[in-house]
């Protein structure tokens, strides 16, 4: 499972969504992430699943790749559509069983809930796919740039953003080194009830909090060899120019957004 996990990793390609500006990349995930949640119709969520079709098909990434990541999370999306399924109330009942009671109100729920989270994982990893973490740095700083005048260390809390998700695929490659070398030495993570699972995982945590903070110290080590001061008074190297491609992107997300409002006008119901 360990390896099923993939956000926060790049996927280095040459394809027109990789070469668009950061800027158009975040605002875009922005605002799919918002209709994901407007949405309340599987007309809607067409409309969504088409558009990230063609996102996906334009990034050129794997989509087995891109699906991998959902094995993660198999759990909580069944937890969640068995949750809605089983215990929203509604007029229509289908059936009832002990403290279950299955209405067509919480089918349509749960169907809604588990698209939209298998969606939003789908469309929030893919910017990662498509973006280095010096992109997503950059993009972040740029345009958060005008809550400097209110005192806002913006550079500072996108430098921690993309520390995090660049942080997040090297500890899982941590973990999984320290699992194997655990198995190898008669661990077993697999057997027992959930008390001693839980136990066989301390020789995990202990070992990869120790290398996690020694890899933090080193990087601010290395940053400060390097004479880091934070946003005041720096430049870049290769500032974030707009191009003829970076308008087309934001005219594909107005095209976007005017279906989202003609399409919950015209078909409210379905």
């Amino acid at each position: 499972m360990i390896r099923d996990i993939t956000i926060g990793q790049y996927y280095p390609v040459d394809s027109v969504i990789h070469r668009l500006d950061p800027r158009v990349k975040l605002l875009g995930t922005l605002l799919y992430i918002v209709s994901l949640f407007l949405f309340d119709s599987f007309a809607g969520y067409l409309l969504v699943a088409l558009f990230l079709g063609g996102v996906i098909l334009s990034s050129k990434v794997p989509i087995r790749f891109i699906v991998k990541g959902l094995k993660a999370i198999v759990f909580l999306l069944l937890f969640t559509v068995a949750f809605n399924v089983f215990f929203t109330t509604g007029d229509h009942v289908i059936g009832k069983w002990w403290i279950f009671t299955l209405t067509w109100e919480g089918l349509r729920l749960g169907a809604f809930m588990g698209l939209r989270i298998i969606l939003l994982i789908l469309g929030s990893s893919l910017m990662t796919f498509t973006t280095t973490p010096k992109g997503l740095t950059d993009g972040l700083e740029t345009g958060l740039h005008p809550l400097n005048k209110i005192k806002v260390p913006v550079h500072e809390i996108a430098m921690m953003m993309s520390i995090a998700l660049r942080f997040i695929p090297i500890l899982l490659e941590e973990t999984d080194k320290i699992m194997k070398a655990q198995t190898a030495r008669g661990a077993d993570f697999e057997t027992g009830n959930f008390i001693k699972k839980a136990k066989a995982l301390i020789p995990i945590f202990v070992p990869l909090f120790i290398s996690a903070f020694r890899r933090a110290s080193d990087l601010a080590m290395a940053m400060e060899a390097r004479c880091y001061s934070g946003g005041a008074n720096r430049t870049k190297m290769k500032p974030l120019i707009y191009r003829k491609r970076d308008y087309i992107g934001y005219g594909v997300l107005v095209c976007y957004i005017g279906a989202f409002v003609v399409l919950n006008i015209l078909v409210p119901w379905f």
